[in-house]
């Protein structure tokens, strides 16, 4: 049934990326190139996994025999983010599936539309009725609904850190569920003085303003190695200022609307933030348009670690460019954050990138790359960005508690 949804989804590529685009201000051509595709190579990949779960046979110290069963963990609640809506559905729904769990999925109030129609191609594939549900609502009462639920036995959830804690809590005060959280990030980038100039600003570049900055591990602190910083800034001033603004289905625009109103104003207040706190604008910062939630790639410099725009993840293509003298220095202020969901480091130095892939606290390291997921590699945060990993056999596992079985062996010759 995996397998004849993913078929499905793929069938439908089209509609899927049209109402992603139309909910959240995706790229169209993206969502049908990436988002997509993606989510139907998910489901395969557990669907395949779905009767390779196993159990484990015990050596017991007595005279006992012993093993072990991988039993689904029962009914999961996930609730997800508007910032991927296809990803962050199978993400969490295919391994709960292979698990043999059911599942009451939350989509984000701002995209609901793909999930819904997920629901109906589940129907068609024959998933049977109650296994794969949607339930549409607000966090502060259908999401909230889920956490506190007493016959939910499981939370996952992709949002903000605020918001994570408000489901521990909730989770702790029902009937204890266990919650895997992944939350928010402000992601370091670590560009050093060999690196290659264009490799690295193409890297840095897209790994901010991807999905119009609206990505959890977007590298929003970009550490610059003073031998290469003043060429580096220049080219990626060049590149935010190439960048097409405009309309998700025009396949010549580069990043379409912020997701909401809300969103829209939040960011525009953090660039505002910055400004006052002395960094300097070097190029973006506007709305574009005289309407629609359009804004400028923005890119400050002369920024440090005790400004807001530093701290808070601001979840919009706002860029914060910081020059270091050596890798201890690097080290010290990628690490000098509340978060640890990602990071990146960009070097032709084995050693260089040995040392700080080791030293960061972060989930996960990307070197000479950015944004570089793959389904069988797990992914999720340090610190307060998280705990829980999604992708992988890892996250198969969140979805399945262990049974030992234990039987007496009477006048066992080995004991």
């Amino acid at each position: 049934m995996m397998m004849k949804l993913a078929d499905l989804i793929e069938e439908n590529v089209e509609e899927i990326a049209a109402l992603d685009a139309v909910n959240g201000g995706k790229l169209f051509t993206l969502c049908k190139a990436i988002d997509i595709p993606g989510a139907a190579r998910t489901l395969r990949y557990y669907a395949g996994a779905a009767d390779k779960i196993h159990g484990t046979v015990l050596k017991m110290s007595k005279g006992l025999q012993g093993y072990t069963l991988r039993e689904p963990i029962g009914v999961v609640g996930s609730i997800i983010p508007w910032n991927f809506p296809t990803t962050m559905f199978f993400m969490k729904a295919a391994p709960a599936l292979a698990a043999g769990c059911t599942l009451v999925v939350k989509p984000a109030e701002q995209t609901p539309l793909s999930a819904l129609y997920y629901a109906h191609l589940a129907k068609l594939a024959g998933i049977p009725d109650g296994v794969l549900n949607v339930v549409n609502g607000f966090g502060e009462t259908a999401g909230a609904a889920i956490s506190a639920h007493m016959d939910i036995d499981k939370v996952t959830f992709t949002g903000s850190t605020e918001v994570g804690r408000k489901i521990m809590a909730a989770a702790a005060a029902s009937n204890l569920k266990p919650v895997s959280l992944e939350l928010g990030g402000k992601s370091p980038l670590l560009i050093f003085d060999d690196a290659d100039i264009d490799q690295a600003a193409d890297i840095a570049f897209r790994g901010m303003f991807y999905n119009k900055g609206e990505i959890c591990v977007a590298s929003s602190r970009v550490y610059v190695q003073e031998g290469i910083y003043e060429k580096l800034v220049k080219k990626l001033v060049e590149k935010a200022k190439a960048t097409v603004v405009g309309d998700p289905f025009d396949p010549q625009v580069n990043q379409g609307p912020q997701t909401d109103k809300k969103q829209f104003e939040k960011i525009l207040s953090y660039i505002e933030h910055g400004k006052r706190e002395g960094a300097t604008l070097l190029t973006g910062g506007k709305h574009v348009g005289q309407k629609g939630y359009y804004i400028e790639p923005t890119i400050f410099t002369d920024v440090n670690e005790d400004m807001i725009i530093t701290k808070e993840e601001i979840f919009g293509p706002v860029m914060s460019l910081m020059k270091f003298k050596t890798m201890e220095e690097a080290i010290k202020r990628a690490n000098n954050t509340t978060y640890g969901l990602a990071s990146g480091i960009i070097t032709k130095n084995l050693n260089v990138a040995n040392t700080v892939s080791r030293s960061i606290r972060a989930g996960v390291v990307w070197i000479n790359c950015y944004t570089a997921f793959d389904v069988d590699c797990p992914y999720g945060g340090y610190k307060m960005s998280g705990f829980g990993r999604d992708f992988g056999l890892d996250a198969l596992n969140q979805y399945l508690q262990i049974k030992s079985v234990v039987t007496p062996i009477h006048d066992s010759p080995w004991h």
